[in-house]
């Protein structure tokens, strides 16, 4: 990388080429550099995010960085619902990713977006049981008997309201143990054997590995999230705000959304 002390090293050279060098100097601009200065994207940029995009947005989180070496990605991974609510209650972001429409229009009203948000990704809900299935789950059905331990996303969560629509197709009236804050809150309780069952996104079980087994059920086509993003009307880094937009909705973004089980909005 050439550095602004490497350009002044080269204007110290010898007398028979300094007017050159000086030249040189004076039209090197600093987006020659290769720090990412000369794309106007520096500085950081904090993307508030659905819980279920932790492991995708993490990814893409280095490749910006990477793509933009001027530029630090912070990330603030909870439930929706708990997101739109810190916009809307002034918390200094640059970009919102939400796992539902609802909690993305909820910023909209209120001024807090203001460029339209884009959809870029898709996403249902499986059942996540631990491993070896010890309740001996087998669809959402077990989810309505008293035995089961049951772990569900609050209702205000995005993961939450699909569950409640998913159970309303099938005619299932759950018995949740617990109704934990985001679906990676509820997927712990899965991986720590604290529950027999849970209902969380499909990103979710492949993304926990061998540590729970997958239930697909056909009732999940019920409640089918679509995930928007945006920049913050106030975002303190308006130009690294769209250029993450911009890249979330790139090729290569896609890729790395399939990979983690998204579907293509």
């Amino acid at each position: 990388m050439t550095t602004v002390i490497g350009r002044v090293l080269r204007c110290l050279a010898p007398a028979a080429v300094l007017v050159t060098v000086l030249a040189g100097c004076a039209g090197d601009p600093a987006g020659d550099s290769g720090d990412g200065a000369g794309d106007g994207i520096h500085g950081t940029v904090t993307v508030f995010a659905a819980a279920s995009l932790t492991e995708a947005f993490t990814t893409l989180g280095e490749q910006f960085e990477e793509a933009h070496p001027g530029v630090d990605v912070v990330f603030s991974f909870a439930g929706s619902s708990a997101l739109a609510e810190q916009i809307q209650q002034g918390a200094p972001a640059d970009v919102f990713a939400s796992a539902a429409l609802r909690n993305m229009e909820d910023v909209v009203g209120s001024g807090d977006i203001t460029a339209g948000p884009i959809t870029f990704a898709r996403n249902r809900l499986e059942i996540a049981v631990p491993k070896g299935n010890p309740g001996s789950i087998s669809g959402l059905a077990d989810f309505g008997r008293p035995e089961p331990r049951i772990a569900l996303c609050a209702e205000q969560v995005p993961c939450g309201a699909a569950a409640d629509k998913v159970f309303a197709a099938a005619g299932v009236a759950p018995k949740p143990d617990t109704r934990e804050p985001d679906v990676k809150a509820v997927l712990t309780k899965v991986t720590l054997d604290e529950v027999d069952a849970a209902l969380v996104y499909r990103t979710d079980v492949r993304a926990a590995g061998d540590k729970v087994t997958g239930i697909e059920f056909p009732e999940s086509d019920k409640a089918i999230n679509d995930y928007p993003i945006a920049p913050v009307a106030a975002a303190p880094n308006p130009a690294a705000a769209a250029a993450f937009v911009d890249f979330v909705m790139s090729p290569q973004a896609r890729s790395v959304f399939t990979m983690a089980g998204f579907d293509a909005p």
